[in-house]
């Protein structure tokens, strides 16, 4: 694997990537809406192709290959093994003949240039070390004049819930990584003037930034699942012994207990839709 992104690649070919492997049904399910605009503004017609950064376990290709056709194709690329390896699973299951996936680093990947009509992600372009040179090799394997279309996340502010865990066990966690608001990760896309500087210097036209807000609803044993499993949190908790869980795991959900009403955690998603030329 080359230098750059490696530290994500270390960690999403870890503990992070299984972890999404186990949780995908529930994340699929909580993401749907936003994997379901991001297919539809980035559609091409039917036998088009396709290419879905950070692919993950597969959702949103498998989505728009059932869009695109026999004819068509959807080529999804992840940076984690464990991730693709579902997604190919999943695309078996189905019986897609018209998604395929990679292993490999969309910063760095070597795509055959003009190849795709359009490039979508779910929230799979945050993390490159230089997205300014990923976004430029994405718009070269996109054909003259091809779409992009991303979901990124609007300001932590703006999403309590997804930081609603990190906040409770702050004391209790003293460890936990400070963020850098423009370092690759979860929020980096927060600004609109900065992805808009990226899309401008990495060659792409037409920008259009505008929210896209969605509500979503996790049961309880879900909300627990969610919360001790996932983001920060949830990877300090796995490298700690029982007793040590138990005091952060009951601070963390008393912080949830406002959004939970009958037995369900009820929250908005705040994202960012994102279109732009190539």
């Amino acid at each position: 694997m080359p230098d750059p992104n490696r530290q994500q690649f270390e960690h999403w070919n870890a503990s992070a990537g299984r972890t999404w492997v186990e949780m995908q049904e529930l994340l699929d399910k909580v993401l749907a809406p936003i994997a379901a605009a991001v297919v539809r503004e980035g559609f091409p017609g039917p036998g088009g192709r396709v290419l879905d950064l950070g692919c993950g376990a597969g959702a949103t290709t498998l989505e728009m290959a059932r869009e695109l056709g026999v004819a068509g194709l959807c080529l999804g690329i992840d940076i984690s093994k464990a991730l693709v390896d579902a997604a190919e699973r999943r695309s078996r299951e189905a019986g897609l003949s018209s998604a395929a996936f990679v292993a490999g680093d969309a910063q760095t990947f070597r795509f055959e240039p003009a190849d795709f009509d359009a490039a979508i992600s779910r929230f799979g372009v945050m993390f490159f070390e230089d997205p300014t040179a990923a976004f430029a090799n994405i718009r070269r394997a996109l054909r003259p004049g091809g779409k992009l279309v991303f979901a990124a996340w609007r300001d932590p502010a703006e999403n309590p819930f997804m930081t609603t865990a990190a906040r409770a066990a702050a004391v209790l966690l003293p460890d936990l990584p400070v963020v850098d608001p423009d370092a690759p990760g979860q929020f980096a896309f927060a600004r609109v003037e900065r992805m808009r500087q990226i899309l401008a210097d990495s060659g792409w036209t037409d920008i259009d930034i505008r929210p896209l807000d969605v509500a979503a609803t996790l049961r309880e044993a879900e909300l627990v699942s969610y919360v001790t499993r996932m983001g920060p949190v949830g990877q300090a908790l796995q490298a700690l012994e029982d007793a040590e869980r138990a005091p952060i795991i009951d601070a963390v959900l008393r912080a949830y207990e406002p959004f939970v009403h009958n037995g369900v955690a009820a929250f908005d998603l705040a994202c960012w839709l994102v279109t732009a030329r190539g």
